[in-house]
């Protein structure tokens, strides 16, 4: 069962103009500690930045809220064994998908990225499962 879908559309230059203006400001209230260090390591970080800017736009709309109300920090982008990227949800985050999330059900974060100068998009999705479903690597954030 679907329970919400997202995307977002991000300009890596507006990410970029953002990094130089206010450098660790706009990181450390955006991104998680992980995405700081995965982003930091990239030759271009802003592209990396901008991909889970949208991200967490696309989750925020997946969740039918929009971003008032969730603290960016709250979604943040996470690889799971096989490489395959996700969200890991924290606070309003997670208690908003608590609540979008039928009983019986576990819910589960599918996320793709992608980026091509200037854009980075993001689309997601939130699907419930009945316990024992689904892939065997997928993350499963169980209200």
């Amino acid at each position: 069962m679907i329970l919400g879908i997202g995307s977002d559309l991000c300009d890596i230059r507006r990410i970029q103009k953002s990094l130089d203006r206010f450098g660790d400001r706009f990181t450390n209230r955006c991104f998680t500690d992980i995405e700081r260090t995965r982003s930091e390591r990239k030759p271009d970080r802003a592209a990396s930045y901008a991909k889970r800017f949208a991200a967490k736009e696309a989750c925020a709309k997946a969740l039918g809220v929009g971003i008032r109300g969730i603290a960016w920090r709250d979604m943040g982008v996470v690889n799971q064994r096989s490489g395959r990227p996700t969200l890991a949800l924290t606070g309003r985050a997670a208690a908003r998908l608590a609540s979008i999330t039928p009983h019986g059900l576990e819910a589960v974060v599918h996320l793709t990225l992608t980026d091509d100068h200037p854009y980075a998009q993001a689309f997601v999705v939130i699907e419930g499962l009945r316990p024992g479903e689904g892939l065997p690597d997928s993350v499963r954030t169980s209200p």
